[in-house]
């Protein structure tokens, strides 16, 4: 298995207090790797450090060998690493074929004065990518009529259009109903196979993780205490200690996520 992510001692600091407290981990090709804690646990410093929201204070994230600590987001994403949002960062007032071509265009590096002159340029593309997720149909709807759970496929479409090998979503599902969870998961896991990319997710829905994650990793107080299979993350006495108390709330989850799996 080829490993595309290399975290190491990666730590950042808030004055005295120490968010992230110097974790290691690795995400191979073609895996969905879900980062999980309770709160306070250092999952969204993690999250943003590896794609250069924040800074780290020390440690090295590689991408393919190549360092992305100190690069700005942008440069990462131009990289090969796409993201999704906790809400969903989408234009209202533009179509969904316009959204997709806004980042198409974005990472071309295309500056414009106005929208017409660029109405244009990437469409096909666009399209192609609408259909992977599902959305072609709605291509000239504005983002403004759609439902939730189709403004995040839309903002998946808008993820891949640097043809990522790395796809960062903050919790991918938040907002969203049980079917259009399953749904929206599915169709993520269905083009990590495809595309042969690599996604490292922020979750809080166990079932969600249960049924999709092919690993986890678990963070408690900014460092790493846990990381394995479902089976192995649900039975270790640590995770079930300072995350799950008794570890019933992950009976419970594990239950859900076999009956949709």
């Amino acid at each position: 298995m080829t490993t595309l992510l290399q975290v190491r001692d990666l730590s950042k600091s808030f004055g005295g207090v120490r968010a992230v407290d110097g974790i290691n981990f690795d995400l191979h090709e073609g895996e969905l790797l879900a980062l999980i804690g309770p709160n306070g646990a250092g999952k969204s410093t993690t999250f943003n450090m590896v794609g250069g929201q924040l800074q780290a204070s020390g440690g090295s994230v590689k991408l393919g060998g190549q360092e992305l600590v100190g690069m700005k987001p942008r440069d990462i994403w131009r990289m090969g690493v796409g993201r999704t949002f906790q809400i969903a960062a989408t234009f209202a007032s533009l179509t969904v074929v316009e959204n997709v071509q806004m980042a198409l265009l974005s990472h071309q590096g295309r500056t414009f004065g106005l929208w017409k002159p660029a109405a244009s340029q990437f469409r096909d593309q666009a399209l192609t990518l609408l259909e992977q997720v599902g959305m072609r149909p709605q291509a000239d709807r504005p983002c403004s009529e759609l439902a939730y759970g189709d403004v995040k496929r839309v903002e998946l479409a808008m993820g891949l259009a640097n043809d990522p090998k790395l796809l960062l979503m903050d919790e991918p599902t938040a907002g969203m109903a049980p079917k259009e969870r399953n749904d929206l998961m599915a169709l993520t896991k269905r083009l990590v196979i495809e595309r042969k990319m690599a996604v490292l997710f922020t979750e809080h829905s166990m079932d969600v993780v249960f049924a999709y994650a092919d690993r986890m990793i678990v963070l408690a107080r900014g460092r790493l205490i846990a990381e394995g299979s479902a089976q192995e993350i649900r039975n270790h006495p640590k995770v079930q200690e300072v995350y799950f108390g008794s570890g019933k709330t992950f009976e419970k989850e594990q239950q859900k996520a076999e009956a949709t799996a």
